[in-house]
């Protein structure tokens, strides 16, 4: 399997971790290695994370963080939709 970063779960991503270093970048640092380490873990498992709010996705709960992954499993590939803050309002996700 691979993992494909789609451009709106690297802006989310980035805008997240760039929000935490306003106030503290070694935590967005580590906030952004805990990420890291979770997303590989799907390449082995990609059915690890609970089934999404939207049909044909799935959600990863990023631990130690406030953050949930949407992805979504597309034949040989995992495509990481968005990277959400758990309080935030969800926008619709793009089919």
């Amino acid at each position: 399997m691979n993992l494909v970063w789609l451009p709106a779960a690297i802006a989310n991503r980035d805008s997240q971790l760039e929000y935490i270093a306003k106030d503290n970048v070694r935590a967005a640092i580590e906030q952004g290695d805990r990420i890291a380490r979770q997303v590989v873990q799907l390449i082995e498992h990609p059915e690890i994370g609970r089934q999404g709010r939207i049909e044909g996705t799935r959600e990863l709960v990023i631990s130690r963080t406030h953050f949930i992954l949407v992805y979504r499993i597309k034949n040989d590939r995992i495509e990481l939709l968005r990277l959400l803050h758990g309080a935030q309002q969800w926008a619709p996700l793009e089919k």
